[in-house]
């Protein structure tokens, strides 16, 4: 025999009665069973050690069960059962030592309970501030924070926390406040019974069945013609009528639309192509079997939900209209203007969005307008999504390379400009540049340049240009690149024969610092690699000289490059 407090009284009854004689009965119970309440003839009790608790989240205003040990003083209550009228035994599912682990009480429901009808009631007293009373346990700042905004939210509190008329109206009623809220306001488009009913089904669990589809419970609970229902449907009847509704027996289909008054942070939205996968108003995630018909709804209003908040599992909903959030929301739908980057079109967006909480009901694309908050969205942008998509010219990444050559060699006061400064502080240094960008794409080399050299004080950028030139100028006339990316120090590439007549080595930082030449061939093929040209003349040259000569008979090879003209050329013909 099942027993637990949502069933009629008469198969409660029988759950209570002693059995037949010579017959045995198991009866199955939930807590009830720790009450005052004594069950004739029950000589053996099966404790699991686990009890089902609510715990209020305030945070998401959600109220779920959860399963968790009992405490040594409920263990000891529920062995107590097999003693009451005759001898008796207690069978614990746990070993023995796990007891003592058990927490000695159960934590009091002030503390993990909905406290929103606590706050009405004690508005109505009188009293605005609940630390004002003494607690044998302090309600939890958080929850009570969480039911005064909830109160507000309906129009039961005024600014100051007082009890307002409309409040008076909801405390009338014996219903949580978000109920008796829908049943007042349900009441001025004479669909006060259908939200008293929705009231009904919502509080007593089981009232109904146990159909997802609270549309469909209440068609159920009409029908159904047990003492329990037939009670409910009274309680609704006084309900409505303490309301001020008619008694106008409403269709079941709008049972959406009056629910999502009493839970406007519940509506929630289908997510795009996902089915059973909804995101809620307060910003949460829900979801429902995909099997269900409300699983291809587009709105539903969400009764009852349960596990994780961030994808909790719907337990009891109704399909909801978009042209009903219209009607009743009106004043919830915000208009906004949402400016955002795009990581797939690397560029800025503007759409105007109406929104009911965290749900889109519409969007359209509008101009964005440069200013320097779009800078710096593109920006950072452009920053998470890497700094190698920004057009990086060779003129650009060398003088980055000259900068970080000169803070290594001498430190401060030369700036860090390496690559993880720039980008954690891009929106210092390139966003005041893109003033009038929206997009990678605008973005050129010399908006990057111009945003660099701006880091660099005018008196570095002078020793900059003389002692960390773009260029050396060997005897050939010609202006070549030097690479100062090596860690090891900068270098130069050059053929070798424009090197003839070159009889000390080259160096830049004022003299501090040698080329690393890496000498080619005449086809630009690596000869060699020195930091000593006048040593390499005296030395290897020789051994080159004789194995170039060979490979390369177009070109000069002379025994004395010190003395020998320099050239980019081939030797003229016939010589």
């Amino acid at each position: 025999m099942p027993l637990y407090g949502a069933l009629d009284s008469d198969v409660q009854d029988r759950a209570i009665s002693p059995p037949p004689p010579g017959r045995r009965k198991v009866v199955l119970a939930t807590s009830i069973a720790e009450t005052s309440l004594t069950i004739e003839g029950v000589r053996v009790v099966i404790d699991t050690g686990l009890s089902r608790v609510p715990r209020y989240e305030p945070a998401v205003g959600l109220t779920r069960l959860e399963t968790v040990r009992v405490s040594r003083a409920s263990a000891d209550q529920r062995r107590g059962r097999a003693g009451r009228t005759e001898p008796g035994i207690c069978y614990r599912l746990w070993a023995e030592p796990e007891t003592q682990s058990l927490a000695p009480f159960a934590i009091p429901e002030i503390l993990a309970a909905d406290l929103a009808n606590l706050v009405l009631d004690l508005a109505v007293w009188g009293i605005a501030d609940p630390s004002a009373l003494v607690w044998l346990d302090p309600p939890p700042v958080p929850a009570l924070a969480e039911a005064r905004a909830l109160l507000s939210e309906l129009g039961a509190l005024d600014e100051a926390g007082r009890i307002s008329e409309r409040g008076k109206r909801l405390a009338r009623l014996p219903l949580h406040p978000r109920l008796a809220a829908m049943v007042v306001e349900a009441a001025a488009d004479d669909e006060a019974l259908l939200a008293a009913e929705v009231a009904a089904v919502v509080s007593e669990r089981g009232l109904g069945g146990d159909d997802v589809d609270l549309s469909h419970r209440l068609g159920e609970f009409r029908r159904d013609r047990s003492r329990r229902a037939e009670e409910a449907r009274r309680l609704a009847r006084n309900w409505a009528e303490e309301a001020g509704g008619k008694l106008r027996q409403g269709s079941v289909a709008g049972a959406g639309a009056l629910l999502a008054l009493a839970y406007p942070d519940r509506v929630a939205k289908a997510r795009a192509g996902k089915r059973g996968e909804f995101l809620l108003a307060n910003g949460r995630g829900a979801i429902l079997d995909a099997a269900q018909a409300l699983a291809r709804e587009p709105y539903l209003a969400i009764a009852e939900i349960a596990g994780a908040a961030s994808a909790g599992r719907i337990l009891s909903a109704a399909k909801l209209d978009e042209r009903d959030l219209e009607a009743h929301f009106k004043a919830r739908i915000h208009e906004t203007l949402e400016v955002s980057f795009d990581e797939k079109a690397m560029a800025v967006r503007a759409r105007a969005v109406r929104k009911l909480g965290a749900l889109m009901l519409a969007e359209h694309p509008r101009p964005v307008a440069e200013s320097e908050e779009t800078a710096r969205m593109l920006t950072e942008g452009v920053a998470r999504a890497g700094f190698e998509r920004l057009p990086w010219s060779e003129a650009v990444r060398q003088w980055l390379d000259r900068v970080r050559f000169m803070r290594r060699l001498e430190g401060e006061p030369w700036p860090d400009l390496s690559h993880e400064m720039l980008q954690a502080r891009a929106a210092e240094w390139l966003a005041p540049a893109l003033h009038s960008k929206t997009s990678l794409a605008e973005i050129t080399a010399d908006d990057l340049a111009r945003a660099l050299r701006a880091l660099l004080p005018r008196e570095l950028t002078r020793r900059l240009d003389q002692e960390a030139p773009m260029y050396f100028t060997v005897p050939t006339g010609s202006g070549l690149l030097i690479d100062y990316a090596p860690e090891e120090g900068p270098m130069l590439s050059v053929r070798v024969q424009e090197l003839f007549g070159l009889d000390r080595h080259p160096t830049v930082a004022a003299g501090r610092t040698p080329l690393t030449l890496a000498l080619l061939s005449p086809a630009r093929r690596p000869i060699q690699t020195t930091k000593n040209l006048p040593a390499f003349w005296r030395g290897s040259w020789a051994e080159v000289k004789r194995e170039m000569r060979g490979r390369y008979p177009k070109h000069p090879w002379p025994d004395d490059p010190v003395a020998a003209p320099p050239t980019r050329r081939a030797k003229p013909r016939g010589k």
